[in-house]
């Protein structure tokens, strides 16, 4: 098994990890449409951790837009990049999830992540930094709503309220099957808040994720584990 090094020159503490944000910030692009729904591929990314054994394994899963099949899978396994900052996360999973991404054959299209983008205390979180380093169109969708408000969406599937930092409308709320709580959708780079919302619902049919989300970590979990099989047996 391969393990991905942390490349050369990755900020190791705070301060410059921040300064990295807000150098890449500056590359955002937030005033294209995005793909259409249901053309071309959707590629979902996940990561699962073994803190103990300071691994990260991440999944790269390609889909067909409109038939949501999957077209090619790719792992990669790799040391835990950065220490456990809230906001700073992109930087403990971003060499190993660009090392999976690399192993696909496929055209990944529209990035997936499981996280946020414009949802972040600085605008600026795994879907936006992935975006940006792939120069791909990119959004996230969070299971939970981090720090920011919103009212309840209405009950029904498509239903969505704003997600709010001091005002601003960051990601919406949203629902994905009635009656079930909603998701978290928020810009990553190159597509607009309301095609990110009608890629979440296409690719929700049955469960309150998207299927690129589901499949992804399922991937990334069996990754992890069958990297750690042989470190457990020894």
């Amino acid at each position: 098994m391969t393990i991905t090094d942390i490349p050369a020159g990755w900020p190791a503490d705070e301060s410059a990890a921040r300064e990295v944000q807000r150098d890449l910030r500056e590359r955002l692009v937030l005033d294209e449409e995005g793909p259409a729904v249901g053309t071309g591929h959707v590629t979902g990314l996940d990561v699962a951790y073994d803190d103990e054994r300071d691994l990260v394994a991440a999944a790269a899963v390609v889909l067909d837009a409109r038939t949501l099949e999957v077209v090619e899978r790719a792992t990669a396994v790799g040391r835990v990049s950065f220490p456990y900052v809230p906001g700073l996360l992109a930087f403990r999973e971003i060499p190993t999830v660009l090392a999976a991404l690399d192993a696909l054959t496929a055209d990944p299209g529209l990035l997936v992540c499981d996280g946020y983008g414009l949802a972040h205390p600085r605008r600026f979180g795994l879907a936006s930094h992935l975006g940006v380093l792939t120069g791909r169109p990119s959004l996230g969708v969070a299971k939970n709503p981090f720090t920011f408000t919103y009212e309840q969406p209405g009950a029904r599937r498509g239903d969505f309220a704003p997600l709010l930092a001091d005002g601003e409308e960051v990601g919406r709320a949203l629902r994905t099957r009635a009656g079930v709580k909603p998701v978290f959708v928020s810009v990553g780079h190159r597509v607009s808040l309301a095609n990110a919302c009608a890629h979440t619902l296409h690719l929700s049919p049955r469960y309150r994720v998207p299927e690129t989300t589901r499949h992804a970590d399922a991937l990334c979990r069996r990754a992890l584990k069958e990297a750690l099989a042989p470190r457990l047996g020894g």
